[in-house]
C-alpha cells in the first residue's frame, strides 16, 4: 500500500511538473502562429500597397502621357513661333532697309525735280524801287534786250524791247522797258518814235524814279528835231516837277544853252 501510495504521489508530482510545460509549449505555438499570421498580413498589405501604387502609377502615367504629348506639341509650336518671329524680324529689317532706300531715292528725285523746276519758278525782282515776280524766261528776255541797249546795238535793242512788250504786256518790267525803248530809239535817231515813247512813259508814270530822266531825254529829242520851243517847255516842266534831281540841273544848263 505504501509503495502504491508513493507511486501515486510521484505520478501526481510529475503530472504537476508536466502540466505547466505543456501550457508553455502551447503558448509558444500560438505566438509563432500569430507572428506568422501578422507577417502574412504585413506581406499582404505590402503587396496590396505595391499593387495600388503600381495601379496609381499606371493611371498617372496614362494621364501624363497626353500631357507629355501636349507639352511636346507646345514646345514644337513655340519653336515654330520663334522661327516665324525670327523670319518676321528679318523681313521687318529688310522692309526697313527697303523703306530707307525708297525714302532716299524719293528725296533724291524730289531734289532733282526741284532743281529742274527751280529755273522755271517765278523769281522776285527789285527794279527802280519796285518788287515784283517774273518768270525766268521773262527775266532772261528783258536782260538780253537791256544788254543790247548798253552795247549800243540800238536797232536790235528796239526790236527786242518791242517784242518783249508784245509778249509780256502785263510784266513788272513794262515801265522800265518803255524807258529803255525810248533811249534805244533816240540812239537809233528815231526821234519822233522816241518822243512818243517818252511822252507815254511820263504820262503813265509821273512818280517813276526815271520820270525826270525821261523828260530830259524827251527834250533832247526835241532839240535834235530843232523844236526848241517844245524842248524849252519840256525842260521847264522837268525843273518844276523834279527840282532836286540831277536831271533838273542838266535841264537848267540846256535852257541856258538854248537862249
Amino acid at each position: 500500500m505504501r509503495v502504491l501510495r508513493l507511486t501515486l504521489t510521484a505520478l501526481a508530482v510529475g503530472a504537476a511538473f508536466v502540466q505547466p510545460a505543456r501550457a508553455g509549449l502551447f503558448e509558444d505555438d500560438e505566438a509563432r502562429k500569430a507572428i506568422i499570421e501578422l507577417r502574412a498580413k504585413v506581406v499582404a498589405n505590402e503587396d496590396a500597397a505595391k499593387q495600388r501604387a503600381d495601379q496609381l502609377n499606371a493611371v498617372i502615367q496614362e494621364q501624363l502621357q497626353p500631357l507629355r504629348r501636349s507639352l511636346l506639341d507646345l514646345n514644337g509650336q513655340i519653336d515654330a513661333l520663334r522661327g516665324e518671329i525670327a523670319k518676321l524680324r528679318g523681313q521687318n529689317e529688310q522692309l526697313a532697309r527697303d523703306l530707307a532706300d525708297t525714302q532716299r531715292k524719293l528725296t533724291d528725285q524730289s531734289q532733282s525735280v526741284e532743281a529742274r523746276l527751280k529755273p522755271l519758278e517765278p523769281q522776285k525782282v527789285s527794279l527802280d524801287g519796285r518788287e515784283f515776280q517774273v518768270a525766268p524766261d521773262e527775266r532772261n528776255q528783258y536782260e538780253a534786250a537791256i544788254g543790247l541797249v548798253r552795247r549800243g546795238d540800238f536797232a536790235e535793242a528796239v526790236a527786242a524791247l518791242n517784242a518783249f512788250l508784245k509778249r509780256y504786256s502785263a510784266s513788272g518790267y513794262t515801265d522800265s522797258v518803255r524807258f529803255w525803248l525810248g533811249n534805244a530809239q533816240y540812239g537809233k535817231r528815231d526821234y519822233k518814235d522816241a518822243i512818243a515813247t517818252f511822252k507815254a512813259f511820263i504820262a503813265g508814270n509821273p512818280d517813276h524814279p526815271r520820270a525826270a530822266e525821261a523828260l530830259l531825254a524827251l527834250a533832247n529829242c526835241q532839240i535834235e528835231l530843232k523844236d526848241n520851243k517844245s524842248a524849252k517847255r519840256s525842260l521847264d516842266d522837268l525843273i518844276k516837277a523834279y527840282p532836286s534831281t540831277e536831271a533838273a540841273q542838266a535841264a537848267k544848263e540846256r535852257l541856258r544853252a538854248l537862249k
